[in-house]
């Protein structure tokens, strides 16, 4: 994390972020946006109420990773893709894009529908949306009783996906996700072509939705006829292949497969639960059926069910408990310096933070997990994003997306970061039991893609600012003893912990200069003791930032760090109390893991980075020689 420190009344102000950019106005057509600093492809399709695709397919991008000053046009939403509600024709259920401003009962009283209704047509569960979001008005006439989408049947063979040199095929089926301006791209087309040739009154496309191409006939794009009421299972690399029917839903077709929501969503590559009429699903973990009883995949046998039952993650599996302590630190640039500090201090660990945001794409951190092993190091992943992410309906995509990091390869991944904040958790509704419940989807994910992954609950901030637990903010001791209490032990290898805000040596327990002296968030060994306690000893700790702070060099620190003195500590404080952190917690064998926060930072602003850094601003690193020695 790019740390800030939190002191009980001073510090504050810290909590409060820096202003959001004023949102543009509402786009015309063809409108080009110039990307910000710190923006990303959700915030900006949510900003012009556009879908993530609809601008990576106007902008032919191979990517969902965009750069600050890159130009990206941004499509409209035309009145095809929302239908009037006063002309729609109301005998068949439409698809309707969400606009910024738009809520739920709003859209459910213009169309004359209750809102239940289109949670329902849209596999919502959730009253939450958001510009972009897709969702289903169902029919209001007699033939309601249909799924939405219960004509479109055919689904490709999976040959009959086209690449984008493939040989026109004549037809197509939609899948997920797809819209009429990527389809024409790929196939050499325009969409009015598309509009002409399938006489389309409208540009949103349905999975299982045939298209005919330039050259196809009618005939070809006929779709298939209706599954049976036995799903077919379709043998598929590594596991069987399951076809949505009418009335399905992903927690339905989860549990009478013997799998889970999470698994499932990993092994399809999808970011939300929204499953369609006529789509194929992955089913991970179990053997093909034979071809001569293809049904026998649809409802699991006693065998099948006995082994993947039960869905609740055993206590015991922790690695953390059998693991040896290890010692890590978080870097900004990972580059020589930092590799060459790391490995003269015996560090093991590598740390990254990864801002997560709906969309995001977790192969874009197989770099970073491929870099860490190929100069010798376990790599960490502290996983987070904006605290509008966490609701609860976001936890399945973030779920997704840790698993994925798991299969890439990530030794360890941290589950969020100071959660018991509203700069980090949404305000309002901060909860060690809503974290838990977003924990375990994780746990299960994460655990389900590689075994071998550790999984770090998210650290709280240490503070007794709050005197309490409530919606807006949560005393780091209270805030894990909730969590236990809802049975966060059972999706957690290791407690994470941070403690960055000491100014004595670790092996003290009183005299610190500041007021509260007595809170046990002064100390080391009082931190270790408070959790290790709040778990009863069921699991080791992480320290996955553990940190000192000298201005020396700088002279004086800004007010809100300067907690002893002007500068806090000597540089020669530092590397001792550092080296002194590594030898309390290798003898007390609480601790699992620590990380340094920092390795080679060179931030100095109103948030002092550089200052805690090992490698200082003259190129020495004093604490490598004093890990090295606690290690030894």
């Amino acid at each position: 994390m790019i740390h800030r420190a939190l002191a009980f009344v001073t510090a504050l102000g810290l909590l409060l972020g820096s202003a959001a950019p004023a949102l543009a106005a509402p786009p015309n057509d063809g409108i080009v946006h110039t990307v910000q600093p710190g923006e990303n492809l959700t915030q900006i399709a949510r900003r012009y109420g556009v879908g993530i695709q609809a601008i990576v397919a106007t902008n032919s991008l191979s990517s969902t990773v965009i750069m600050a000053g890159q130009k990206l046009t941004i499509p409209s939403i035309s009145a095809a893709d929302n239908p009037n509600p006063s002309t729609r024709d109301t005998t068949t259920a439409v698809n309707y894009v969400v606009k910024s401003g738009d809520y739920l009962s709003k859209i459910a009283r213009d169309y004359g529908v209750t809102t239940t209704s289109i949670m329902t047509a849209s596999k919502i569960k959730s009253t939450v949306i958001f510009a972009g979001q897709m969702l289903v008005i169902p029919a209001t006439s007699a033939s309601a009783g249909a799924p939405p989408a219960a004509a479109a049947t055919a689904v490709p063979a999976a040959s009959a996906q086209p690449t984008a040199a493939a040989a026109n095929p004549g037809s197509y089926t939609v899948m997920p996700g797809e819209y009429l301006i990527l389809l024409a791209k790929r196939f050499g087309t325009t969409s009015a072509e598309l509009v002409r040739l399938n006489n389309l009154t409208r540009t949103v496309l349905v999975p299982g939705q045939v298209l005919v191409l330039p050259g196809g006939s009618a005939a070809s794009a006929a779709p298939t006829a209706a599954p049976s009421a036995a799903p077919t299972a379709v043998p598929v690399a590594g596991a069987s292949a399951y076809k949505v029917k009418a009335g399905d839903n992903l927690s339905r077709i989860a549990a009478s497969l013997g799998t889970t929501v999470s698994a499932l969503q990993l092994a399809n590559g999808m970011t939300s639960t929204i499953v369609y009429v006529g789509q194929m699903l992955a089913i991970p973990g179990r053997t093909p059926a034979a071809t001569t009883a293809p049904a026998a995949t649809a409802v699991p046998t006693a065998k099948a069910a006995a082994t993947a039952a039960p869905t609740a993650i055993p206590v015991a599996v922790a690695p953390s408990t059998s693991g040896t302590f290890e010692v890590g630190g978080q870097v900004a640039g990972f580059g020589a310096n930092a590799v060459s500090a790391m490995q003269s201090a015996g560090m093991k660990w590598v740390k990254h933070q990864v801002q997560w945001s709906p969309g995001a794409n977790a192969n874009d951190q197989a770099g970073t997990i491929t870099n860490a092993h190929s100069k010798g190091f376990l790599v960490l992943l502290s996983t987070k994003g904006n605290p509008e992410y966490t609701t609860t309906n976001y936890y399945p995509e973030y779920a997704a997306f840790v698993g994925r990091l798991a299969a890439l390869g990530a030794d360890a991944i941290e589950i969020w970061n100071e959660m018991n904040l509203d700069r980090e958790w949404k305000a309002g509704t901060i909860s060690p039991t809503t974290y838990t419940g977003m924990l375990k989807q994780a746990y299960t994910a994460i655990k389900g893609a590689n075994a071998n992954t550790m999984v770090v609950s998210g650290a709280p901030s240490p503070t007794g600012y709050f005197g309490g637990c409530g919606g807006n903010g949560c005393d780091d001791n209270l805030y894990i003893a909730g969590m236990v209490a809802a049975g966060a032990l059972n999706y957690m290898d290791c407690v994470g912990v941070h403690y960055n805000e000491g100014v004595l040596s670790p092996t003290l327990s009183s005299g610190d200069p500041r007021g509260s002296s007595s809170h046990y968030t002064r100390y080391y060994p009082s931190m270790v003791n408070t959790y290790s306690t709040a778990v009863g000893g069921a699991r080791k700790l992480c320290f996955t930032e553990l940190g000192y702070l000298s201005g020396e060099e700088w002279g004086s620190l800004p007010a809100n760090f300067r907690w002893n003195g002007a500068y806090n500590m000597s540089v020669a404080q530092h590397a001792q109390y550092l080296g002194e952190a590594v030898s309390l917690a290798r003898q007390q064998g609480k601790v699992r893991m620590l990380i340094v926060w920092n390795v080679d930072f060179t931030v100095y602003t109103d948030d002092p980075q550089a200052a805690y850094a090992i490698i200082r601003p003259n190129g020495s690193c004093p604490a490598c020689s004093t890990i090295a020695a606690a290690l030894r």
